[in-house]
């Protein structure tokens, strides 16, 4: 294994990073929404004019897809010994994203700790939110991770 990989030993609580850039388009929120989630006011500037949203805007899945996208970007300059995840916690969509906004991450280190039952495990959770290009935070959620401890 390689020297420069992130271990569970190597992970502050309280750590922020900032990362990712991600432009949004129209064709890719009509495509998503089209695929996975065929609301009206994510197919139709006509449909989402009647709305809240005002204009067309990215389903809230489709967001989460784009913020994965910029997450597994900065693994590869970033490597962790990542063992993937048990899912996530207090998803929130805050503010509508739109064709045209251009998105980045923020996380925090929250807690850590050893696996009780899999002790070459770790745990950690973070806190993520993904800002659009006026720092508005358009989406917040808290992820568990697992991590390798580092081998002795």
């Amino acid at each position: 294994m390689s020297d420069d990989l992130q271990y569970f030993e190597d992970i502050a609580v309280g750590t922020k990073s900032r990362f990712g850039q991600y432009a949004v388009t129209r064709d890719e929120v009509m495509e998503f929404a089209r695929k996975y989630d065929p609301q009206p006011f994510h197919l139709s500037d006509e449909e989402a004019a009647k709305t809240h949203f005002g204009r067309l805007s990215a389903s809230g899945w489709h967001t989460c897809a784009m913020t994965m996208a910029m997450v597994v970007e900065n693994m590869k300059s970033h490597r962790q010994a990542g063992l993937g995840s048990p899912g996530m916690d207090e998803l929130k969509w805050l503010k509508p994203v739109y064709p045209g906004d251009t998105l980045r991450c923020e996380t925090e280190i929250l807690e850590k700790r050893v696996s009780a039952s899999r002790p070459e495990m770790g745990l950690f959770k973070s806190r993520m939110t993904v800002f659009n290009q006026d720092d508005v935070a358009v989406m917040t959620f808290v992820s568990n991770g697992m991590v390798r401890t580092r081998p002795v």
